[in-house]
């Protein structure tokens, strides 16, 4: 816990969202150092433990309600132990908000896929969709046996950097469905991968669009391809809709 407050960097300006906050371990080390902590508890025992503690202490707000519910208050950094069943979703419902840092700890296997590189097993879906919106990288390890009770699997603490996107992405939301689209049949060229997804592309003459994308991308997997070259194949299908909508009318 030491070493996660050390590296969130917390100043007296600061406005730490800490979610999963359990028993307030974590919850007290970051209200020393930081001007506000928001805590969010889902389980009501644990949010009756974090008032025991807390309702004295000025600069701990304590919020009882589900984090993928409640509606975040203005903060800039957030330092928590996730909750590990919502990873994704909490990830991503974070990344649409405005902070300056975040120090999150993951399930390993999680956190291996965030900062994976192309051409590796643990490049996926999560990895794109996390490059779009920050700089990932893992700032440490945490073994199974640092928990009391042992968990079954290890852990990592990563640091996450907001940033606008490194690369031009033309229609966010058909970015991300194209994403989630060619990785979930990331074995299969991208070709193939297109072609078997269109329901949920709804491409309109869906063969001839793909026959007008480079071929040095549509014959390479998913999981061979760069962000970059990810959206450079989305940009291309959104002009190549775009086109034939119009021609229609």
């Amino acid at each position: 816990m030491n070493r996660i407050v050390t590296s969130a960097d917390l100043g007296p300006e600061d406005v730490v969202l800490e979610i999963g906050a359990g028993v307030g371990n974590l919850t007290e080390k970051l209200a020393r150092k930081a001007k506000k902590v928001i805590a969010i508890e889902l389980d009501p025992n644990l949010v009756r433990v974090l008032h025991d503690r807390f309702d004295k202490v000025e600069n701990i707000e304590i919020i009882a309600g589900d984090a993928l519910k409640v509606e975040f208050p203005e903060f800039d950094k957030v330092v928590s132990n996730l909750p590990y069943s919502i990873s994704s979703e909490i990830t991503f419902k974070l990344l649409r908000h405005k902070f300056k840092l975040g120090i999150l700890m993951y399930q390993y296997e999680f956190a291996a896929r965030m900062v994976s590189l192309p051409n590796c097993k643990d490049y996926s879906r999560l990895t794109v969709d996390t490059c779009y919106f920050a700089d990932a990288s893992i700032l440490m390890k945490v073994p199974k046996s640092a928990f009391q009770p042992v968990p079954e699997v290890d852990s990592a603490v990563i640091k996450l950097v907001p940033r606008p996107s490194p690369f031009e992405v033309k229609d966010q939301t058909f970015f991300m469905d194209f994403v989630a689209a060619v990785f979930s049949q990331r074995r299969k060229k991208l070709r193939n991968a297109i072609l078997n997804t269109n329901y949920m592309l709804k491409i309109p003459n869906i063969k001839e669009v793909i026959s007008q994308l480079p071929e040095d991308l549509v014959n390479k997997r998913a999981e061979n391809l760069t962000p970059e070259e990810l959206a450079k194949v989305a940009n291309q299908l959104i002009d190549l809709k775009k086109s034939i909508i119009e021609n229609e009318f």
